[in-house]
């Protein structure tokens, strides 16, 4: 059973990774945050009192969490964002304000399960494509595929509600497209098809 020492003890040493872990995935709306991460603490005590503590409970507020945040996102429609507002590329998230950050967690509740994972673990978390081979059992080729077909798949589910634009990116760099690179705007391509 989960005494009152043992909560307090747990929660002083998981709940700034957790806030962490949800503040990155909201942006800059810091009453969502604090909601999430309350709302999976009331969630943790009531099933740890009946199950007991999980083996790892820091990796079980993150499951708990993250379903919170994909339930969330996918209850809300997107609002359409300025280009300049979004850019992930291989090494870095960028997101300027509330919108841009609601829209990239939107996104990812949008693919499937495995895609939005290996996006947050090498985006989010810092993870290297060697790291996520090994926990995968993949070769690092493989994940890379992998994480650019996600990548591929974020933008096309993001694409209609970012604002045209110019390219993100600078123009001539060599840069591999990141998930958020929407690097054109419509009329731009339809002229080029055309």
């Amino acid at each position: 059973m989960l005494t009152e020492s043992e909560l307090v003890d747990l929660y002083k040493r998981h709940t700034n990774m957790l806030y962490g872990y949800v503040s990155r995935r909201v942006g800059a709306e810091r009453s969502l945050a604090e909601d999430i991460v309350q709302e999976t603490w009331l969630r943790a005590v009531n099933s740890w009192r009946s199950k007991g503590i999980p083996n790892q409970p820091g990796a079980w507020l993150v499951r708990v969490a993250r379903n919170l945040l994909v339930s969330h996102f996918r209850r809300k429609r997107p609002y359409v964002v300025d280009h300049t507002q979004l850019e992930i590329a291989d090494s870095q998230v960028v997101t300027e304000g509330i919108s841009a950050a609601a829209l990239v967690n939107w996104g990812l509740s949008k693919l499937k399960r495995q895609q939005a994972n290996l996006i947050e673990e090498f985006h989010f978390e810092g993870k290297t494509i060697r790291d996520m081979a090994l926990q995968r059992g993949l070769s690092e080729r493989a994940v890379e595929g992998r994480l650019r077909r996600a990548r591929e798949n974020l933008r096309a589910v993001l694409e209609p509600f970012v604002r045209p634009g110019t390219r993100l990116a600078e123009a001539g760099t060599d840069a591999p497209a990141g998930p958020l690179r929407v690097v054109e705007h419509v009329e731009e391509e339809r002229e080029n098809a055309g």
